[in-house]
């Protein structure tokens, strides 16, 4: 009996055995089926699909989509014909280059020209290709280029003095962006007229100057000023919206060409809470702007010493060749006297964000860098307000009562006969007859305050309102209302300002106190709105405390003036 029943339950023990084992494979099977399926699933995700899953903000900040393809078959073809590329290229480089290297040669210099230019027999190699969505009439493609190359480029300089010195051009390290238009696209071959060929983003550019017998160090600071004056002919030459065109098949292609597509005014009005770069005292800060980071169009700002929430109050004009692509930039710096300035922080606004014809009132918060935007620190912030007018259109800033009334220069040149297409910003400033100046009377309605700080003991304050013309200088005040957070004064004021483009209205709350007085915050407007709009209410945040709005209503009663200057 007990070799039977062990008989039994080893029967019965292997049956079980092979069905669980016969189950498991089944089982296994279907997982690595599913398995499979799930992997070719991720094999077909897209870049969307990706970010779909898991929105951006839960990537670590090395991830990064990339939308370029790689391109060793480019790269491959450009090495063998990378001679020819040679020969063509250095011709164009020469004849686009040479000259405006002669229009911002320092001013030690008296020539600046090359002898030689050859760009070696290494060739760049493309790391990406992208083609993005362009007009329905053209194709962009964007090429990533990564080049150490070993060029033969002598620059023959002659200083004021007389001393001529051939200069050598050597270990280029260059890491940029090309753009690549194919347009009018047509039906006879190759399908398009003409390639616009442009650097749509310079990442680096690196290289060393030597002089071929000599030491450019007997020279101070023309090396420098050589190594700028390299970096604007780049700047100003070839990268984007500047654009070689390349005609392919016959016909007229100048309106391909880059042209000034409108102007972009500026208004600095003021900065808050901006870091503080001195050990001893405040900040001296200035501020440097501009639509394209050349030396000849970038402006600054008159320097505010001691200052870390300044009032700048200052107009500046810039040329915009393509809205679409083109920002406005901001650098906020700390005047160090002899030494260089430090940067406090940077913003920038795209100007395809901006109406056109209408004023945009707004605060930029500052950042360390403008590509990489990890740092966390607050730098503080800076008051702007900017109109863009492209050129050819009606839609500038006008005043209801005064339709001929223009707030551009442009604008009013071009009404005085200016042909579209010959609009120059250096033609304008010479064609200008006259000057518009917005005089009028500035009806300021203190209504009410809400939400005020408290500030006295029993955790009232006793508040009253400060209104101060800048240009001017001319100050009311509000009578005091005693014991409240949320004051209602309901009085109006009247100032007759000369200049109302160029005048600010500040106003200050303050609260009243028998030994003192406490200010309580502050707002600063321009009075374009109300010269544009003739009367508005608003309700303005207040600077300079945690809570508080002021409620204002403002009308202005214009008289114009037009005077010949």
């Amino acid at each position: 009996m007990g070799f039977l029943g062990g008989l039994l339950f080893g029967v019965a023990f292997g049956i079980g055995f092979m069905v669980s084992l016969a189950r498991y494979q089944i089982l296994r099977t279907a997982i690595r089926i599913d398995l499979a399926a799930t992997i070719a699933a991720f094999a077909r995700m897209t870049v969307a699909d990706s970010r779909k899953l898991l929105p951006g903000e839960y990537y670590p900040p090395w991830v990064v989509f990339s939308k370029r393809q790689k391109l060793s078959w480019l790269n491959h073809i450009m090495n063998k014909i990378w001679p020819y590329v040679d020969e063509a290229a250095s011709d164009l480089i020469r004849s686009t280059v040479e000259p405006i290297l002669e229009q911002y040669k320092p001013m030690v210099l008296s020539s600046m020209n090359f002898s030689k230019l050859t760009l070696g027999t290494v060739a760049p190699q493309f790391t990406g290709i992208s083609v993005d969505k362009g007009d329905p009439g053209e194709i962009t493609m964007e090429l990533e280029v990564q080049w150490d190359g070993n060029p033969n480029v002598i620059l023959d300089i002659v200083t004021k003095v007389g001393v001529a010195l051939p200069i050598q051009v050597k270990n280029i390290a260059f890491t940029g962006l090309f753009r690549l238009i194919f347009k009018p696209l047509v039906d006879e071959f190759p399908c398009f007229g003409a390639v616009l060929f442009s650097l749509r983003e310079k990442k680096q550019l690196d290289f060393t100057l030597k002089v071929i017998g000599g030491d450019l160090s007997a020279l101070p600071g023309v090396s420098e000023a050589i190594e700028e004056t390299i970096k604007d002919a780049v700047e100003d030459s070839i990268t984007w919206p500047v654009r070689i065109v390349i005609p392919i098949l016959a016909g007229d292609y100048s309106d391909l060409e880059l042209k000034p597509a409108g102007i972009l005014e500026v208004k600095l009005i003021e900065a808050k809470e901006l870091t503080n770069k001195d050990i001893i005292g405040k900040s001296d800060p200035f501020a440097t702007l501009f639509v394209r980071p050349l030396r000849a169009r970038m402006k600054n700002s008159k320097t505010v010493n001691n200052q870390l929430n300044p009032i700048w109050n200052e107009h500046f004009e810039f040329t915009v060749e393509d809205p679409n692509t083109q920002y406005f930039t901001i650098r906020v710096f700390d005047d160090e006297g002899v030494q260089a300035s430090e940067l406090i922080g940077c913003g920038h606004v795209a100007i395809k964000d901006l109406e056109p014809g209408k004023v945009k009132d707004m605060w930029i918060k500052l950042v360390k860098d403008l590509e990489i935007q990890r740092d966390t620190k607050n730098r503080g912030q800076v008051h702007l307000e900017l109109l863009y007018c492209p050129f050819g259109t009606d839609t500038g800033l006008k005043n209801p009562i005064n339709p001929d009334f223009r707030l551009t220069d442009l604008e009013k040149a071009l009404k005085s006969g200016i042909s579209e297409t010959d609009v120059d910003p250096a033609k304008l400033a010479a064609q200008k007859k006259k000057e518009v100046i917005r005089r009028g009377v500035l009806s300021v309605t203190v209504m009410s305050a809400q939400d005020l700080p408290a500030v006295d003991l029993m955790g009232k304050s006793d508040p009253y309102v400060v209104l101060l013309m800048k240009k001017t200088e001319q100050k009311l005040k509000t009578r005091v209302i005693n014991n409240t957070l949320n004051p209602v004064w309901n009085q109006t004021f009247d100032f007759v300002v000369e200049d109302g483009l160029r005048d600010l209205l500040m106003c200050e709350v303050w609260d009243h106190d028998t030994f003192g007085k406490d200010k309580m915050g502050k707002c600063i407007m321009t009075l374009s709105r109300v010269i544009l709009e003739g009367e508005f209410t608003e309700t303005f945040a207040l600077d300079g405390c945690k809570s508080g709005k002021l409620t204002l209503h403002l009308k202005w009663t214009p008289q114009t003036i037009v005077r010949d200057t």
